[in-house]
């Protein structure tokens, strides 16, 4: 034994300080290799649409609907297990509507407790008592545990009757439901991956990530939007920019001004300034008709214009200042042929449908106005100033990453660089070229620093770069030749609006290149998949999110509201268990109080991907592989003990 391995045992021994403790644990963690494999639960694209993120969570896809159809069978009716069902994902709402038909509550509260039990037990089967005892309320858990693991002898009857009773008459029924119903709602589904993103288009982007801060175990991969967002809370001024436009554009300045506290008033006066004539046609809203008030249109158009026009010069002066970055066809202000009404781009002449751009100087399109200059320095402190928006934006670094191997499955949000023959891209970042795995991690790092790093030079860069994953056709996370958010403002010709993808979505059904991208992150080819997400499938024109023979799967089906016309549904998930792969479309949801008050569901339909020929188990994931390296570590210390080498210390 050389010293290191020496100092290590020896400070192994504090944990386990005798052979009793050490084999103990031996056993322990030997055991827990056997059990089933955790429940992952996949959802990517969610754009701010948090009621029927909040749904689908409790929900967990369908499969807090198929354990009561699996503990229940024929024993109840239809309309039991929907109230049932309502009750786990809402159990506070449910009582309250219950309470006001005049139930008898102590029956009521008496039969529900019962079927939580059972619900509960059946979802405890395949995790240790230490890790069903975890996701219990504390209050609750001596008797939330002594519930379920009852053992129905006659000697006990009376005393499992008298919890259940004291419980209710206690005045805890309430309290006790909600900590079943939470148990549940965790144990079902016991982790949760979001590929990519949350922000833009829908109301409440805030409140999903408030959402995600509590959730017991989650990981987030990022997309486009998010890092926009991120590139936002550092300050970097292109990035601010496009926030805004894309909340003015969904009619979500709400989320700046409401949520995050950023002052728009002196957008709103730079706006009704500079564009009081203007009717901004071109500048339309994308608005919920159930929930945005006409009121605000005409302004909003107006501010939605400002901030468009702010979005073209800031973004100019980055790709000025980043000829590396290769996006000089992206000036297009300094193209306009404003006594023509007319602008050439990629060798086409296209007539504008506006050209009153006012504060834009056709000598030098890309520099600011002293009134743009003193808007856009006070937007940027209300941006780094938010303690909110800084919280969520650490939040996302904390639990977030480019890319995540998990379980021999490789998740990002969007596409692996790639050349048109298959060969991952090359991409130089200051001076140094990667591609593949590398440029993922580079990419990672530099998103960090852009956080991070204090005020200067090295900063700068990184944030410009946050820019250019948002937007370059060379971004893992944007995947198209080029963004025309320019072209469809101005231009009528839906020609200049093409966005062509980049070679990783004309090549994912080619297994070579999908086994090419597995065997870069050190992944099994005949087992490992990829799950990614960012362009929607458009279900209703027959396309499948299942590519490559099931090696791939892409989950984007329209969460979000403004894709549900072009995709025909809203949004798939996907979950995998020990039984394998289940990929699940949703039908569009109505609203939580619908849910609540007549337990509709979001309807659903689950596809099985891939089944198993034998039940995975924990041996078969990553915490497999840490809990057999512990064993052989214990192991170690066991026969070191033995061999007296290492002391016991007690």
């Amino acid at each position: 034994m050389d010293y290191i391995d020496k100092h290590f045992l020896e400070s192994l021994s504090y944990r386990f300080p005798t052979i009793g403790k050490a084999s103990t644990e031996i056993i322990n963690l030997s055991a827990i290799l056997q059990l089933p494999k955790e429940t992952e639960h996949f959802l990517t694209d969610i754009h701010g649409e948090y009621e029927q993120f909040a749904h689908i969570l409790k929900n967990g896809s369908g499969a807090i609907r198929s354990k009561i159809e699996e503990v229940f069978g024929f024993e109840l009716s239809n309309e039991d297990k929907k109230e049932l069902a309502t009750l786990i994902y809402y159990p506070d709402e449910k009582i309250e509507l219950v309470e006001a038909t005049g139930t008898n509550m102590h029956d009521w509260y008496r039969t529900m407790l019962l079927r939580l039990i059972r619900m509960t037990r059946r979802a405890s089967m395949k995790y240790t008592r230490s890790k069903v005892r975890k996701s219990i309320d504390p209050e609750f858990a001596y008797i939330i545990e002594e519930l379920i693991t009852q053992n129905n002898t006659l000697a006990k009857e009376n005393y499992y009757e008298g919890i259940l009773e004291s419980i209710i008459r206690t005045g805890r029924a309430k309290e006790c439901i909600h900590a079943f119903a939470i148990t549940i709602q965790r144990l079902v589904v016991n982790h949760l991956h979001i590929v990519g993103d949350i922000y833009d288009r829908g109301p409440g982007p805030d409140k999903v990530i408030e959402t995600l801060i509590h959730h017991h175990s989650v990981d987030i991969q990022w997309g486009n939007h998010d890092v926009v967002w991120i590139g936002a809370a550092c300050g970097n001024l292109a990035c601010m920019a496009t926030v805004m436009r894309l909340s003015a554009r969904y009619g979500n300045l709400d989320i700046l001004e409401d949520s995050y506290g950023i002052n728009l008033i002196p957008l709103m006066k730079f706006a009704m300034d500079i564009y009081k004539d203007d009717p901004c046609t071109c500048f339309k809203i994308k608005y919920d008709p159930e929930t945005y008030d006409m009121s605000n249109l005409p302004l909003d158009m107006k501010m939605h214009k400002a901030v468009a026009i702010l979005q073209f010069k800031l973004e100019g002066q980055l790709i000025k200042r980043h000829p590396e970055f290769h996006m000089d066809d992206r000036l297009l202000l300094d193209k306009i042929d404003y006594e023509n009404k007319k602008i050439t781009l990629y060798g086409e002449t296209y007539d504008m449908e506006d050209v009153y751009l006012p504060t834009v100087d056709p000598k030098d399109p890309y520099k600011l106005t002293p009134e743009e200059e003193a808007l856009i320095k006070h937007i940027q402190g209300g941006f780094r100033n938010c303690e909110r928006l800084q919280r969520h934006v650490r939040f996302l670094l904390s639990k977030g990453s480019l890319y995540l191997v998990y379980n021999n499955t490789l998740l990002f949000h969007g596409s692996i660089p790639l050349n048109e023959d298959g060969s991952f891209r090359s991409v130089e970042l200051e001076g140094k070229p990667y591609k593949g795995r590398e440029l993922m991690d580079v990419m990672d790092n530099y998103v960090r620093k852009g956080y991070y790093l204090p005020p200067g030079d090295e900063k700068c860069y990184a944030t410009d770069l946050i820019y250019f994953l948002w937007t370059n056709e060379a971004s893992p996370l944007f995947g198209k030749e080029r963004m025309t958010t320019f072209e469809r403002y101005f231009i009528k010709d839906k020609r200049a609006h093409e966005e062509p993808k980049t070679p990783y979505y004309r090549l994912y059904n080619d297994e070579t290149i999908v086994n090419q991208i597995l065997e870069e992150f050190n992944l099994p080819t005949d087992v490992a998949h990829i799950v990614n997400g960012h362009v929607p499938v458009k279900q209703k024109k027959g396309e499948s999110p299942i590519k490559c023979g099931g090696k791939l799967l892409i989950i984007d089906g329209g969460f979000s509201r403004a894709y549900q016309s072009t995709t025909g549904i809203a949004g798939y998930t996907l979950i995998s268990n020990s039984y394998g792969f289940k990929l699940v479309y949703h039908e569009p949801f109505t609203s939580t109080e619908e849910a609540i008050r007549t337990g509709s569901d979001i309807h659903s339909e689950i596809l099985v991907v891939e089944e198993v020929t034998r039940r995975q188990t924990v041996n078969d994931t990553d915490t497999g592989r840490v809990l057999r390296q512990q064993i052989r570590e214990l192991e170690a210390l066991l026969a070191a003990y033995r061999t007296g080498k290492i002391r016991e210390r007690e």
